[in-house]
């Protein structure tokens, strides 16, 4: 790998228990401190180069090294450092925010709230549909549909509605969810089942519980376009047609997750247009900035809104938001990152780009190790198994996916291992010459990984 000097010494010095870490690993084995980014690369306090095939969490869209977003960030600190936006109160970087996301959402969204998080946009969806099924004179109308393996967040009310089992072991779970069958073909497909019928199958699913629940006691359905945290789970042929066709039916809201795929990833602005999918509510955060300040946003249409804002008038308040909501910093940020997508094309960038670095990763699918390539715009993910015919991987889940994003350190890339599965989610930035210089190190820590798996 390639290094650069040392410029902080003693990783073990960070004392701080970082998250989807074992506690008792971490103490021993300590963190990878990173020092230093540019473009799509980072550097670790020891000088060892990666190319960072995550963006970091999913999440930083323009690479390490944007230089406009800091200038952005330095000049509206210089202007308004901090207002908030409570009591009639506001200001200019996040009305003009508000009006740009208003106005480029699909689903006819009409109004946009401003959090810091997307979990915080995830509780804050949930508690504004309750008030509004309390404003329809419809109390029983509050529980919510998820899937298993969906990612909504890890605050005490996102946790719940997350579908991951590390995310609920040893703790209480509050709110009422119903969790159905993940949406992911290879995995869950019966024997001759093909993807429409499998979506098809989904949809019954999606009717039946409705129906044995009562639809006046479901207020909404959360979903990401495509499952990013639970494994890059892309859905089948015809899924959100038939998802879209069950919730109308019922009158059950849609909230699009679009933490992950918004602004790009999946070779559209949204995951929604990928899909062709009408949502009622959207989350958005992560790429929003780039990451580089804590950001995020709710959208509604007005068939949300309008009870909303009638019941907050006869009560005289809406009395939720957070200190940090529309941020005058975050906010410049957050348009001039939408800007730079724009105006360098990052979206066409990302679905050119996205499909060289799905055929090239389709390319292992011949490999011992690799059971299926999965993927749209430039998200994706390589199923590890150690039996194709049995679709399993070692004894312990988990275990050979970790082996496996060891050695791609060792090879100079950082991925996430999700359970057996290797996700890939690069900056858009990415060039295609740096995507076959990833796709050169996925080979060399697949054999490798086989080699220790012989070895054993």
């Amino acid at each position: 790998m390639n290094k650069r000097p040392n410029s902080v010494e003693g990783r073990d010095a960070l004392a701080h228990l970082h998250p989807y870490t074992n506690a008792r690993a971490h103490e021993e084995l300590g963190p990878l401190i990173i020092e230093e980014g540019s473009g799509v690369h980072v550097w670790d306090n020891s000088g060892n180069k990666y190319i960072e095939a995550m963006a970091g969490l999913w999440s930083t869209a323009l690479g390490f090294s944007e230089q406009r977003l800091i200038d952005v960030a330095t000049a509206q600190m210089q202007k308004l450092p901090f207002y908030h936006t409570f009591s009639h109160k506001g200001h200019g970087p996040a009305a003009e925010l508000a009006h740009t996301l208003v106005g480029m959402a699909p689903g006819s969204m009409s109004k946009a709230f401003f959090t810091n998080s997307g979990s915080e946009a995830i509780d804050t969806a949930i508690k504004l549909i309750w008030y509004r099924s309390n404003a329809m004179g419809k109390p029983d109308k509050k529980k919510i549909i998820t899937r298993n393996r969906a990612y909504h967040g890890v605050t005490t009310a996102g946790a719940c509605l997350t579908g991951l089992p590390a995310n609920h072991a040893s703790f209480d779970l509050l709110v009422p969810t119903i969790r159905l069958t993940c949406p992911h073909y290879w995995r869950e497909m019966q024997v001759g089942e093909s993807e429409e019928d499998f979506a098809t199958r989904l949809a019954q699913e999606l009717e039946d519980v409705i129906v044995a629940e009562g639809p006046d006691t479901i207020a909404a359905f959360f979903a990401e376009p495509v499952q990013g945290a639970g494994g890059v789970v892309v859905p089948p042929a015809t899924y959100w047609a038939k998802m879209q066709a069950v919730l109308n039916q019922h009158d059950i809201l849609l909230v699009a997750d679009e933490v992950i795929c918004g602004f790009g990833r999946t070779g559209s602005m949204f995951g929604c247009e990928t899909y062709d999918i009408k949502p009622d509510m959207m989350t958005l955060s992560k790429q929003l900035t780039s990451s580089y300040l804590p950001g995020s946003a709710l959208l509604l249409n007005d068939k949300v809104f309008e009870a909303i804002a009638d019941e907050s008038h006869r009560i005289g308040v809406l009395g939720h938001g957070f200190t940090g909501s529309g941020h005058p910093v975050v906010s410049a940020v957050a348009s001039e990152t939408i800007r730079i997508i724009q105006e360098d094309n990052l979206v066409e960038h990302a679905r050119k780009v996205g499909a060289h670095m799905i055929a090239g990763l389709k390319q292992f699918e011949a490999h011992p190790l690799v059971a299926e390539v999965r993927g749209v715009g430039l998200i994706a993910a390589v199923e590890l198994v150690t039996n194709k015919e049995t679709k399993v991987a070692l004894e312990k889940p988990g275990q050979l996916g970790m082996m496996a994003s060891k050695q791609a350190a060792a090879n100079g890339f950082i991925t996430r291992p999700i359970v057996d599965s290797m996700a890939f989610c690069p900056p858009l930035v990415i060039s295609q010459s740096e995507v076959d210089d990833l796709i050169e190190r996925v080979g060399k820590s697949l054999d490798a990984t086989l080699a220790e798996i012989n070895r054993d």
